[in-house]
C-alpha cells in the first residue's frame, strides 16, 4: 500500500466519530432550549389560517406557540427527540395554568426562586415522557445554579455559556461592549459597537471554538453542514460565522432580537422577548392549545401513523443531514409529504448551503420555489445564522 492512501481510514475514522458523537449527543440530551428560526420571517412566508393544518419540527416549541396566534386548524410537532417536546408541554401546561408572571418568571427570566412550586402546579398536565425530564431537570431553573438560568442548560445553552465565560474572561471589556449594542438605537450605532467587538470576539480563542467539532455537535450542527459550508462558502466556516454574525449585528435592528439577546444575557426582556411570553398573547394562546400535538418520532413515520392532507410543512435544517446520511431516508421522506398533500401544499425549509441541491432533482421538479420573495426575508431574519432559506409550493 502506497504512502499516500494511508491518511484516507484516518480521516474516515474522524468523521465517523465526529457522526457517532452527534448521534449520542441527539439521543441522550437536550439540545435546543429555544428556536433559533425566525417566526416572524415564517409568518410571513406560510399565510396561516382557519384552515390550515401544519406539521413541524418541534425543537424548544417557540415558534410552535407563535404560529398559534394565526388560529390554524392543527399543528402536529414532531420530534424524535422527547427532550424537545417535554419543553414545548410545560410551556404550554403553564400558558394554561394562567398566571403570566409564574410564566416569565420561568421561561422570560430563565430561573426563579418559585421554580419547584410553579412546576409542581403544571406537572399532572404533561405527558410521561415530559414528567420524567422535568422531575430530574427541573433545577435548570434554579437561579442558585451555577449556570443561573435555563437558557445556558441544554447542549446549544452550555456553549452558548462556555463561550461567553471564555471571551468575557479573556477581554475585560467585551462583556460592557456587548451590553451596549444591546441598547443601540439606530443601525449606525450597532454597526459602531460591533466594528469595536469584532476584533475582541475574532481573537484566536473564538477562531479555536468554531473549529471544535464537539461544540458545533452540541450546537445541533451535524458534520454535513459543516462540510457544505466549508464547500460552499468562500472562506469555510470560520468566515461562515463570522459574515453571518457582522449582518445580523449591524444590518438587523437589535431592539427586538430576542434570539441574540438571550444567548447574551440568559434571559428576555419583557419588550424583547418572543410572542408566547408577551401577557396580552395569552388567553388567545390559552384558548387555541388543542389544536398543539407534539409527536415523538420522525417525519416519516408520522406521516405513516397519520395520513392526511396537510397544508404546511416547517422542515427546518435536517434534510442536510439527511442529504449527507441517508439519501433513501430523504427520499421516503419527499414522497410521504408529497402523498399527504394537496397542490399548493406549502412547505418552509432551511440550509447550511446556499442552494437546494439536498433535494432529489425529481422531488424538485414536483415543487415550486419563490426565491425572489424568500431573498428578502431570508436578509431580514433576525437569527441570521442559516446559508438560505427556500420556501416552495407542491404542484
Amino acid at each position: 500500500m502506497s504512502q499516500r492512501t494511508l491518511p484516507a481510514p484516518r480521516k474516515t475514522l474522524v468523521k465517523a466519530t465526529h457522526d457517532l458523537m452527534f448521534r449520542r449527543v441527539h439521543e441522550s440530551q437536550l439540545i435546543y432550549n429555544c428556536a433559533w428560526e425566525d417566526p416572524r420571517v415564517d409568518r410571513e412566508l406560510l399565510g396561516l389560517n382557519a384552515q390550515s393544518k401544519v406539521v413541524m419540527i418541534t425543537s424548544a416549541g417557540c415558534n410552535t406557540l407563535d404560529y398559534l396566534l394565526d388560529g390554524p386548524a392543527e399543528i402536529h410537532t414532531v420530534d424524535m427527540n422527547f427532550r424537545q417536546n417535554a419543553v414545548l408541554e410545560l410551556k404550554m401546561a403553564l400558558i394554561k395554568q394562567g398566571d403570566h408572571e409564574k410564566l416569565f418568571s420561568m421561561f422570560g427570566e430563565g430561573a426563579t426562586p418559585e421554580f419547584r412550586a410553579t412546576y409542581a402546579l403544571v406537572r399532572d398536565q404533561l405527558s410521561e415522557p415530559a414528567q420524567r425530564f422535568w422531575d430530574e431537570k427541573i433545577t435548570y431553573f434554579d437561579p442558585r445554579s451555577l449556570k443561573r438560568s435555563f437558557y445556558y442548560h441544554g447542549t446549544s445553552g452550555t456553549v452558548a455559556w462556555l463561550m461567553l465565560k471564555a471571551l468575557f474572561r479573556a477581554r475585560h471589556n467585551l462583556a460592557d461592549l456587548s451590553l451596549c449594542l444591546l441598547e443601540a438605537e439606530s443601525l449606525e450605532e450597532q454597526a459602531d459597537l460591533y466594528r469595536q467587538l469584532e476584533p475582541e470576539i475574532w481573537g484566536k480563542i473564538a477562531q479555536w471554538l468554531v473549529r471544535q467539532p464537539a461544540l458545533m455537535t452540541m450546537l445541533g450542527v451535524p458534520r454535513p453542514q459543516i462540510q457544505i459550508i466549508k464547500n460552499q462558502y468562500p472562506g469555510g466556516l470560520g468566515c461562515f460565522v463570522r459574515d453571518k454574525l457582522r449582518r445580523v449585528l449591524t444590518e438587523v435592528p437589535i431592539a427586538d432580537n430576542y434570539f441574540w439577546r438571550v444567548y447574551m444575557t440568559g434571559r428576555y426582556r419583557r419588550e424583547c422577548c418572543p410572542n408566547y411570553l408577551k401577557e396580552e398573547n395569552m388567553a388567545t394562546l390559552a384558548s387555541r392549545l388543542g389544536a398543539v400535538r407534539p409527536h415523538t418520532t420522525t417525519v416519516a413515520n408520522f406521516l405513516r401513523e397519520h395520513p392526511a392532507a396537510y397544508s404546511h410543512y416547517i422542515l427546518l435544517d435536517h434534510q442536510d443531514w439527511l442529504a449527507a446520511h441517508d439519501p433513501a431516508a430523504l427520499r421516503e421522506e419527499w414522497e410521504l409529504i408529497l402523498e399527504n398533500s394537496a397542490p399548493g401544499t406549502k412547505v418552509l425549509m432551511r440550509s447550511a448551503g446556499l442552494t437546494v441541491g439536498f433535494i432529489p432533482e425529481d422531488i424538485r421538479e414536483r415543487l415550486r420555489f419563490q426565491p425572489g420573495l424568500t431573498h428578502d426575508l431570508h436578509n431580514r431574519d433576525r437569527v441570521g445564522t442559516y446559508g438560505s432559506t427556500h420556501f416552495a409550493e407542491v404542484l
